[in-house]
């Protein structure tokens, strides 16, 4: 097989790792692109390509991480990582299993993880790698690489929200609810909805209006998304149902222009967390497809 076939074999897979590793798809690829082009270097043979790529790109990301929490600190207002607007799909399971490593909520809990434990966690949770592989790859022992999953999973756990039996219909149900109440500026409706400390976040870069801190609490959640709807900017405010980092979610255009996606954590059946994206350099690679009137909820 040929060196480019080979990459491409695990091409998707690489971008699937560095984009849980930096929550940006921009710097996904890059990774990716990167990866490739030492890939191009090797002048041996590789016997197994697999865990050979994982380590470049696991290490390239934990690099980048270390720089980028730099850049972070100068972000204005609240980051939030790039949205993926994916298509749906006719296995559930597939969806939910996607759902559960790539929502807002879980890509946000990875940030209290430094660069190794996020791997670690990653590379063993999610992509299911040996610790003996996932040693070699960060440069760890393998009882070191479990000390390092333990506390990466008490972290986790100490901010985790428990969805207890909310299927993924449900979570649509719920959606389609918020949006109707949140299209028809119904505030009651919204609290019925709303957790009681349920948290509202707003990306917008420094780049477009947006919150500059996070807002807690459904009263005033519910104020500021009527205020959204009704600005006067957004006479012409379109949204749609869709798949959000593989959950339920909405996309918003201004003109047929995407000017926002919303993704939502669903918790007990009550919206936990709300979590805007409206920074147009993430929305650009969104993947978001083209707004069709006929199907928008105007």
């Amino acid at each position: 097989m040929q060196s480019l076939e080979i990459f491409n074999q695990y091409k998707s897979l690489l971008f699937a790792i560095a984009y849980r590793m930096l929550g940006s798809v921009a710097d996904a690829e890059d990774m990716v692109q990167e990866t490739f082009l030492r890939w191009q270097q090797i002048s041996e043979v590789v016997q197994f390509p697999k865990p050979y790529l994982t380590k470049i790109i696991t290490r390239l990301c934990i690099d980048y991480m270390r720089s980028a929490r730099a850049r972070r600190e100068q972000y204005v207002g609240v980051w939030l990582p790039e949205p993926i607007v994916m298509q749906p799909t006719n296995e559930p399971a597939n969806l939910v299993e996607l759902a559960d490593s790539l929502s807002m909520s879980f890509l946000i809990m990875l940030e209290s993880l430094s660069p190794i434990e996020r791997a670690v966690f990653l590379l063993r949770e999610v992509f299911d790698y040996e610790y003996s592989e996932i040693a070699s790859i960060v440069g760890k022992s393998s009882a070191n690489c479990r000390q390092i999953l333990r506390r990466a999973n008490q972290s986790i756990q100490s901010r985790r929200h428990y969805c207890n039996n909310i299927s993924l219909q449900q979570r649509e149900q719920i959606t389609a609810k918020f949006l109707q109440a949140w299209h028809d500026g119904n505030i009651q409706d919204l609290l019925n909805l709303l957790a009681n400390d349920v948290v509202y976040e707003s990306d917008g870069g420094g780049k477009v209006p947006a919150t500059f801190k996070p807002l807690y609490g459904s009263r005033k959640v519910a104020r500021v998304l009527v205020a959204i709807r009704r600005h006067k900017q957004f006479p012409d405010l379109t949204s749609n149902i869709a798949l959000v980092n593989g959950e339920p979610g909405i996309v918003n255009y201004v003109n047929e222009f995407l000017h926002s996606t919303i993704s939502l954590e669903v918790v007990e059946s009550r919206i936990q967390s709300i979590f805007v994206i409206m920074n147009p350099e993430k929305l650009g690679r969104s993947g978001c497809p083209s707004v069709s009137r006929r199907d928008a909820f105007a």
